[in-house]
């Protein structure tokens, strides 16, 4: 019980008390016969104290509730749509195994030498140029040229490795001998070769052998 509450029911007990006297003071003086000048004083002697009892605080009355109002849907809003940001690609960073190092190459062997050629071989001189220009008719001796003597010599040459001349031999005679001389003596003069080379490619004396035909020009 709070403090206020214990104050208050202390008083009304000394109240009753004191009503309680009171009324046994008016019996008695009833019963006893006194005055009532003498209860009225005795009355007015008694301190009575009234105490006014506190009423309890009146209930507030909670007021009605409001009638039931169509509760309105906050308006919706829509909200704005969300970009993502744009996020550049990260580059693709890969790692490569690091190749051993190839082998030292290995050279190959060189192929072998193409064998040799074989020396160049000739058996017989070649001439050079034109065999026909080594004796003609302006060679024709003048005594034969007069009598009208014609023929053919036939000869073999001996060509030494330098390519020239170095002997005439008449195989077949013209029948005349002026003839046979004049074709030796220009084929001598005139006369050159590729020399003869023997199997070892070198050159090497050889025999060439053909005619002259002795023609008067007409």
């Amino acid at each position: 019980m709070a403090y206020v509450d214990q104050q208050m029911s202390s008083s009304k007990m000394v109240s009753i008390a004191l009503v309680i006297i009171i009324h046994a003071l008016f019996g008695y003086a009833l019963v006893t016969g006194l005055a009532y000048d003498a209860v009225k004083k005795v009355a007015t002697q008694l301190d009575v104290i009234d105490i006014e009892e506190e009423e309890p605080p009146e209930e507030v009355e909670e007021p009605p509730p409001p009638p039931d109002q169509p509760i309105e849907p906050p308006p919706v809003v829509t909200p704005p749509p969300i970009v993502a940001p744009v996020v550049a690609p990260q580059p693709t960073i890969s790692s490569v195994p690091t190749a051993p190092p190839p082998p030292p190459p290995v050279a190959a062997p060189p192929p072998p030498p193409p064998p040799p050629p074989p020396p160049p071989q000739r058996a017989n001189p070649e001439p050079r140029g034109n065999p026909g220009r080594w004796a003609n008719a302006n060679d024709y001796p003048s005594r034969a040229l007069r009598e009208e003597r014609e023929g053919t010599t036939r000869f073999r040459l001996t060509v030494g490795s330098n390519g020239r001349v170095t002997d005439c031999q008449v195989t077949g005679s013209s029948g005349h001998a002026d003839l046979d001389q004049a074709a030796c003596k220009n084929l001598r003069r005139r006369a050159r070769f590729r020399p003869a080379l023997d199997s070892a490619g070198n050159p090497t004396s050889g025999t060439y052998s053909n005619a002259v035909r002795w023609q008067i020009p007409k």
